[in-house]
């Protein structure tokens, strides 16, 4: 599709919707209100007030509880696909961070009582504990469409139980979020001190382990990065010290790691990359130190390689994407949640590209063809395949093995 055909399905979709003198409809307790002014108007969830953001959508059909506190949706409001979240309740143990990073979430039906042996609360609860805006009652099918053609647009929820909407104040509130393009959202997400981390992967009746005689050590810079990474990086002997996004070369070789993880994050890779990529420079002057990154750690590791980055018309957000091993020839389902993307065509000679996106071609991993240092975009330890991509964590310890004899 051209950009013109896009902006004018966008424009089509625009005028259908927006109405200057729009009232609540009976029943009506929150609305999701676009910097266009469009208005969605639904029931509310989680808890009242208002929140701002980047809308986008997430086409998972489970995880929602993972998704809401994965910090790479930092800044963003998550419209959901899939019509039934809630289903399964909440619980303490499926969670990627202690605070949820994300600005609020749509739905399409109401939350039901939860029927899971593993629920400890409604989800509705778990919202609001986390102050978490959200609504129900809204075509979904509706907002993906306009993402999907003209991109994600700036928007707030207002959750008002007594169905009193300022209009506009709430168009005005969502016409100056300024978007994600030149945000820093790291520092926002990113760890305040250093710590140690040795817990492993849930296993059915035990729960999550500890690793107690690990074999590596590895430090983790904490773009925004997801407990089950670093999880995967424990189960496989990995004493894991886990510094600020903030952290110098200095503050990282310090630890004597035997290899360096870069986590994912939210934001703009380019805006964090101005304390980031000198800092993974000073790192890569040891052409021994084997380097692994997901997500935004790819994006950061890349530019710190001389390659370029640039926001996505809609972004990949789900549990369903197909990435092509460019080496093998397998194809992985794979889990992904970012809104920027490297662009492949200035990558420098000396990197490879190693996977592709067979959505829609773009890259999805490099590596550096004469040391061990290699990244990719999306997120192999959130098991949709379920364990197409476990490989790569084991390639990081192999790759550190080496390093070390």
């Amino acid at each position: 599709m051209t950009e013109t055909t896009a902006t004018a399905r966008a424009d089509a979709l625009r005028d259908l919707d927006v109405r200057d003198d729009v009232t609540p409809p009976s029943g009506a307790t929150a609305a999701l209100v676009l910097a266009d002014g469009t208005v969605f108007w639904g029931r509310g969830l989680g808890a009242d007030g208002t929140t701002e953001g980047e809308v986008c959508f997430n086409t998972s059909m489970t995880g929602y509880q993972e998704i809401l506190t994965d910090p790479s949706y930092a800044g963003q409001i998550i419209t959901f696909t899939f019509p039934h979240v809630g289903n399964v309740g909440a619980n303490a143990e499926d969670i990627e961070t202690m605070t949820p990073a994300a600005r609020g979430l749509v739905l399409r039906a109401d939350i039901t009582e939860h029927s899971n042996w593993r629920a400890v609360q409604h989800l509705n609860t778990w919202l609001k504990s986390h102050g978490l805006v959200g609504l129900a009652g809204v075509d979904t099918r509706q907002v993906t469409h306009r993402i999907r053609d003209g991109g994600p647009p700036s928007g707030v929820i207002a959750h008002a139980p007594d169905g009193r909407f300022d209009l506009p104040a709430l168009r005005k509130q969502a016409g100056a979020w300024p978007g994600l393009a030149g945000m820093d959202l790291a520092k926002t997400v990113t760890c305040a001190q250093t710590y140690v981390w040795d817990e492993t992967r849930w296993r059915l009746g035990e729960g999550y382990g500890r690793q107690k005689a690990p074999r590596h050590r590895v430090v983790a810079v904490d773009y925004g990065a997801k407990r089950n990474i670093l999880r995967c990086l424990a189960e496989l002997g990995c004493h894991v010290t886990v510094v600020p996004a903030t952290a110098t070369a200095e503050d990282i070789l310090m630890h004597e790691p035997d290899g360096v993880f870069l986590s994912n994050g939210p934001g703009d890779p380019a805006a964090t990359g101005a304390y980031a990529v000198p800092t993974l420079q000073r790192l890569l002057a040891d052409r021994k130190l084997p380097i692994f990154g997901i997500c935004l750690g790819h994006q950061l590791l890349s530019l710190a390689l001389g390659a370029k980055t640039e926001k996505m018309h809609q972004g990949h957000r789900g549990a369903n994407h197909p990435v092509k091993d460019l080496a093998s020839g397998r194809v992985e389902i794979t889990s992904q949640n970012h809104g920027f993307v490297v662009q492949e065509e200035t990558l420098p000679d000396f990197l490879e590209p190693t996977h592709v996106s067979l959505f829609d071609g773009s890259n999805e991993g490099i590596r550096v063809k004469d040391r061990p240092v290699f990244s990719v975009q999306y997120h192999p330890e959130a098991s949709p395949g379920p364990q197409d991509s476990h490989y790569l964590f084991e390639r990081f310890v192999a790759a550190i093995e080496e390093s070390k004899t």
